[in-house]
């Protein structure tokens, strides 16, 4: 397993570890006990990673990187999807060409 990976496993276990613990304490249990905000936040940082790739800006990017990939899990965590659907998703989708795939979509 790759570094990435392993680091996110850890990360995925960690956010899980927080659902249903003291809001006053826990940023990540607020956000896993509010969909709407959670979502709201993992908008916010895909809109700042954007913007640090747009202006070239690597270090920025970067850290925005970091901070989108933490909110995606803790949004993914709050709708109850695991990472293993994600990657059940990924799996169907290699060997397809990205055009063919959306057109597939309709």
């Amino acid at each position: 397993m790759t570094r990435f990976a392993n680091v996110i496993d850890r990360l995925a276990a960690t956010i899980e570890s927080r659902r249903g613990g003291d809001t006053s304490k826990s940023y990540t249990a607020q956000l896993l006990g509010d969909m709407d905000r959670a979502a709201k936040k993992m908008g916010e940082e895909a809109v700042e990673t954007v913007i640090a790739a747009a202006q070239g800006d690597r270090d920025a990017l970067t850290a925005e990187s970091a901070d989108l990939i933490y909110h995606w899990l803790v949004l993914i965590a709050a709708a109850g999807v695991s990472l293993e659907e994600v990657a059940e998703r990924l799996e169907a989708r290699e060997g397809t060409s990205g055009l063919a795939e959306k057109a597939a979509r309709g």
